[in-house]
């Protein structure tokens, strides 16, 4: 399952049925699980855990030191979840002792080629990176959001669960859950009503929602009275909760 013109350094561990390809590099402090498959010419180094049954095809770059300049070699770490493909040339570094120390990458993921996730970002579940999706240090994104192809996302921004970016949209802030937006900034665009009803979202529970994202983008409502609209919903419809909740601790400010 190893190639031979694949270089596997002594310390490192990997699980049955790991599969690697030519020319790949793994590095002394790395741990892949049980059946993922490195394709050719992949480099893995740093304090990198993988999980099981991943695939990660050719040229990418997995676990190499921060692009940040306070970065000073201290032992930080990625680790990246079970069954997430991760096509080619995506570039993932490992965290920072300004955050976590650690990089975070979740489970069931579809990131797609060119996708850069950088220090210290913690990314969900489920997620879709089309090409070309970046993320600055620190972001953190929820289960089911989808980046479109050329997405831009600030650091520090938080990208809520079930979200969904248009094709080359800028985040400068954070995107609340279930919230659908496009351009540069990013505007909104109502709700990602399709992708909540191929989750099992009741059509009640996205009548819900679809009030409180017109409480606070389409009513007029300053953002602190757009809150006690929002209460109410909540009290009738508790699957609004998750978007009440991420406006409300919201630090750089939600799109609007």
């Amino acid at each position: 399952m190893i190639h031979p013109t694949a270089i596997i350094h002594p310390g490192a561990k990997l699980g049955a049925n790991v599969s690697v390809g030519p020319y790949s590099i793994v590095g002394e402090h790395v741990e892949i699980g049980d059946g993922t498959r490195i394709g050719p010419h992949v480099v893995i180094e740093g304090r990198t855990r993988i999980g099981r049954d991943n695939e990660i095809f050719q040229f990418c770059s997995i676990g190499a030191v921060p692009q940040d300049k306070k970065y000073d070699e201290e032992p930080t770490e990625l680790e990246i979840g079970d069954r997430n493909t991760i096509r080619e040339f995506c570039s993932f570094n490992v965290g920072t002792s300004q955050d976590a120390h650690v990089t975070r990458i979740g489970s069931d993921n579809w990131i797609m080629a060119y996708v850069h996730i950088a220090h210290d970002c913690q990314v969900g579940d489920h997620t879709i990176f089309a090409n070309n999706a970046t993320l600055a240090g620190h972001v953190h994104v929820g289960d089911w959001a989808i980046l479109g192809g050329f997405t831009g996302v600030h650091q520090f921004v938080r990208v809520g669960a079930h979200s969904f970016c248009g094709v080359g949209t800028v985040l400068l802030q954070d995107l609340p859950p279930f919230v659908t937006v496009a351009g540069n900034p990013a505007k909104p665009h109502g709700i990602n009503s399709e992708g909540l009803r191929r989750r099992g979202y009741s059509a009640e529970a996205i009548a819900g929602i679809k009030r409180a994202y017109r409480a606070l983008y389409r009513s007029g409502l300053s953002l602190d009275e757009a809150r006690q609209a929002i209460d109410a919903i909540v009290a009738e419809r508790p699957e609004v909760q998750p978007f009440r909740e991420f406006i409300s601790s919201s630090a750089r400010g939600v799109v609007r």
